[in-house]
């Protein structure tokens, strides 16, 4: 689990995920239903990212996206 305080990061992490996963620009703009020119521009420039487009994203690189109070510890994994 990464901690994000940046826009940029999540470009990075995007990137990095689509690329550890052997998947193209095209590819992946091609499942979102936009341009590889447009998933290049929100890879460069994740604050145009909305909400709905992030999440979808996600799901394609088979990542979840988890909001959590600062200072607590994650509960990922721990059983009740």
């Amino acid at each position: 689990m990464f901690r994000i305080s940046m826009s940029s990061q999540v470009g990075t992490m995007l990137v990095s995920r689509r690329k550890s996963m052997g998947l193209s620009q095209t590819v992946v703009a091609s499942r979102l239903g936009i341009s590889q020119n447009r998933l290049s521009e929100l890879e460069k420039n994740p604050a145009h990212l909305t909400l709905d487009r992030l999440l979808a994203l996600t799901a394609i690189l088979g990542l979840d996206l988890v909001l959590q109070e600062k200072g607590k510890p994650s509960t990922a994994g721990v059983e009740w």
